[in-house]
């Protein structure tokens, strides 16, 4: 038994991440970014790729253990601020290569009741990834490592990702990235950030790859179009206010305007949430002349290049000035709802009818045919005869034949002719 004094100190940490007692695990989550700090200020010093693989091991179950949602998210903001700890860019894009492997790896062992709080702590490292790369100035050579790094874990055909992890990264790729760089990205900014999902898309054989890159990019930017020129109009308007301001109140005035200007970015922040905040601008021209360049290539799949040429359309327009969605979404989304409910309710009214109409028609088509159920259908047809004497008469006398080789019919017929008699009678 090796005592815990002799483990290595990524490996009692990770114990202690992982432990039953919150607060222990508190604990370890405070020493660990204190371990990061104090290690890779050394020049000597930095972690390897298994010792920040263990860690995220510590760091994975610590997560798992946490319950209650307010706590679950301030936990995952702390564990993904860790990022932040790492002194050089080398040994933060290394962290983020082994969070993103551990995920991977201990996905499928994910239960339903859990997925919840890992889809967060994903989206969280992936913004806070966005942060580090801000913090340099939007490099271009710090986009280039970061997307080569996502890429390569998450959707390169070779990684070992589950399906799950790639259509949630899909998913919140340009809502995080609007939320950091929004409104400090270019347009050409934008197109680098999003031209490795071009080309996986024209080069994906997984279908469901190919539905999730086009519905979660290059759909998302063409619906986001009317909220980005609306964007652009407000900023020209807010430039041309404080012109304005500047060139008749002074140096006073642009200070304070300066600062009215910043109240609603504070507020668009908190509410980028609610899908309130600032879109993330293209030149929908460049984007659908680069979706073309590589859709009409010969080693493009036929599948990828037809639904690449419809995106593509799509993007001609909006560059044209043609808009497929202003202010009517919601308007259609009602007729579509009214439309389907008259189609449901027409289509209940004529399967509720036939099954009278097949009953009846059973019912008469069986009286002929059916000797034995004559009995159950005279009660039936007696009002259309003018007597009940006479209509008994005709309808038992195909009967004999079938009931004169059973006892029970001998036995009957006395008891017949004297009701007949009696009823002759009368």
């Amino acid at each position: 038994m090796v005592s815990s004094a002799q483990l290595p100190p990524e490996i009692q940490l990770a114990q202690r991440l992982a432990g039953n007692e919150q607060v222990t695990r508190d604990r370890a989550v405070r020493k660990l970014r204190k371990y990061i700090m104090a290690r890779t200020q050394r020049t000597a010093g930095g972690f390897s790729h298994d010792e920040l693989l263990k860690v995220w091991k510590g760091l994975f179950y610590c997560m798992w253990m946490q319950d209650k949602p307010l706590l679950q998210e301030e936990l995952g903001r702390t564990i993904s601020q860790l990022i932040h700890a790492f002194q050089t860019t080398e040994a933060q894009h290394l962290f983020l290569q082994a969070f993103w492997q551990t995920m991977n790896r201990e996905w499928t062992g994910i239960d339903r009741l859990r997925l919840d709080k890992f889809y967060l702590l994903m989206r969280m490292v992936l913004s806070e990834s966005f942060k580090a790369v801000k913090m340099h100035g939007w490099e271009e050579r710090q986009i280039e490592k970061l997307l080569e790094l996502l890429m390569t874990e998450i959707l390169h055909p070779n990684s070992q990702a589950p399906h799950g992890v790639k259509s949630h990264f899909i998913e919140i790729f340009l809502e995080e990235l609007s939320k950091v760089g929004a409104e400090e990205l270019t347009a050409d900014q934008n197109l680098k950030f999003i031209e490795p999902f071009c080309r996986i898309a024209a080069q994906t054989k997984d279908s469901l790859v190919l539905h999730s890159v086009t519905r979660g990019i290059f759909e998302t930017i063409v619906e986001q179009a009317p909220f980005a020129i609306e964007d652009l109009m407000k900023e020209l308007e807010a430039q041309s206010e404080e012109e304005e301001e500047a060139g008749s109140d002074g140096g006073e005035a642009s200070e304070g305007g300066s600062i009215r200007r910043a109240e609603p970015e504070v507020g668009q922040e908190h509410g980028g949430d609610d899908g309130d905040g600032p879109v993330l601008q293209f030149d929908y021209e460049a984007v659908a002349n680069k979706l073309f360049e590589l859709a009409s290539r010969q080693s493009t799949p036929s599948q990828n290049r037809k639904r690449l040429y419809k995106v593509i359309r799509k993007l001609q327009d909006l560059a044209g000035g043609i808009f497929p969605e202003d202010e009517m979404p919601e308007e259609a989304c009602k007729r579509l709802l009214e439309g389907r409910r008259q189609r449901k309710a027409k289509r209940r009214l004529p399967k509720s009818r036939p099954r009278h109409r097949k009953v009846t028609g059973e019912k008469e088509d069986s009286s002929p045919d059916l000797n034995l159920g004559i009995d159950h259908a005279l009660p039936r047809e007696q009002p259309r005869g003018r007597g009940r004497r006479g209509a008994g008469k005709r309808k038992r006398q195909p009967q004999k034949p079938s009931g004169a080789s059973t006892g029970e019919a001998n036995i009957q017929e006395p008891e017949k002719k004297k009701k007949r008699r009696l009823e002759n009678r009368k």
